[in-house]
């Protein structure tokens, strides 16, 4: 069942760059996309912003638990299965992140003391392979945030980074119950982060 929805989002790639690209100039006239509007593409969507773009990425395949989602022609975002920036292609950068050892974003609903988290950053520009970032996740309050509208009650996850030239802190709201991250802040290097927002959710099929 996996390989066949992998084959099929693999089809459906070209057509997910041209919806993406449609999506991506709305959003430069900093226009909202309406849950109307996301309701009729049948894509997986999310909603990027970076310093550098803006736009709602589309889902174009997985492969083995990675998901990439274009930004039109411009970038190529690689999302694990729970939700983290593994890699990014396009706009004169590329960016790849892995966490060493077991990752607690797995189980992040069931986080709730203080848990280290240990990532290698590969960037280039500037050319730079296997540098090591330290990040403390924690568990915070409850947030209120809407999406498309509608209201949703999220717990607040902050991860203090350091290392590397790093010195920053990534957000992720997620879902009290099933840890699923619904909007993120996560910052790919040094003075770079993005916004990812779920605005249709990419659910994989269940055996």
């Amino acid at each position: 069942m996996a390989s066949l929805l992998v084959l099929g989002l693999a089809a459906c790639t070209s057509a997910s760059r041209s919806t993406s690209d449609s999506f991506r100039l709305l959003f430069n006239r900093q226009v909202e996309a309406t849950p109307a509007q996301v309701a009729a593409n049948r894509y997986p969507q999310i909603q990027l912003r970076a310093p550098d773009m803006s736009a709602v990425m589309v889902l174009g395949y997985v492969d083995d638990g990675q998901q990439s989602w274009y930004a039109g022609k411009e970038a190529v975002f690689q999302l694990d299965r729970d939700g983290l920036v593994t890699g990014t292609s396009g706009n004169g950068r590329q960016f790849s992140m892995r966490i060493l050892g077991d990752s607690p974003f797995d189980h992040l609903a069931a986080v709730t003391t203080a848990v280290q988290v240990q990532r290698q950053y590969d960037a280039t520009p500037p050319y730079a392979v296997s540098v090591p970032v330290s990040g403390t996740l924690t568990r915070r309050g409850t947030d209120k945030v809407e999406i498309l509208g509608r209201p949703m009650q999220l717990v607040r996850f902050e991860e203090r980074l350091e290392g590397g030239g790093m010195s920053a802190t990534n957000l992720y709201w997620a879902d009290a119950t099933t840890g699923f991250v619904w909007k993120s802040r996560q910052h790919l290097a040094p003075g770079y982060a993005v916004e990812l927002t779920q605005l249709k959710p990419y659910r994989p099929a269940q055996d």
